[in-house]
């Protein structure tokens, strides 16, 4: 996952969290449709989606890329291998991060009196 999609991830839950903050107490039912309520761009879980699509695909390579160089298949150095398993590890790091906050949040939001 890179950084750029990690920012886009923050910022869509900064949007929401704003957006929630910003509902308050019900005023009765809203004139405005669902459809004009929408943000515009991609929604949370597309995003969310393709960058868990990334990083499986990331640690897909990593695997490959060290099976063919300890069966000596092709052209594969070491440092190829090292460099695939690093870009695989940091995107699985990130996304146990996003993770992480994304339950944080929501534990927050369970504990909040109504």
């Amino acid at each position: 996952m890179s950084d750029m999609q990690i920012q886009q991830v923050l910022a869509q839950a900064r949007a929401l969290a704003q957006r929630a903050a910003g509902a308050g107490a019900f005023d009765g039912p809203r004139a405005e449709s669902s459809e004009s309520a929408r943000p515009s761009g991609p929604d949370f879980a597309s995003v969310m989606k393709q960058s868990l699509d990334q990083v499986s695909a990331l640690q897909e390579r990593a695997d490959d890329l060290a099976t063919r160089f300890s069966a000596g298949i092709g052209d594969t150095s070491l440092p190829d291998v090292m460099i695939a398993e690093q870009k695989a590890s940091l995107g699985f790091e990130a996304v146990t991060q996003v993770r992480n906050r994304l339950l944080q949040a929501y534990q927050e939001i369970m504990n909040m009196p109504v």
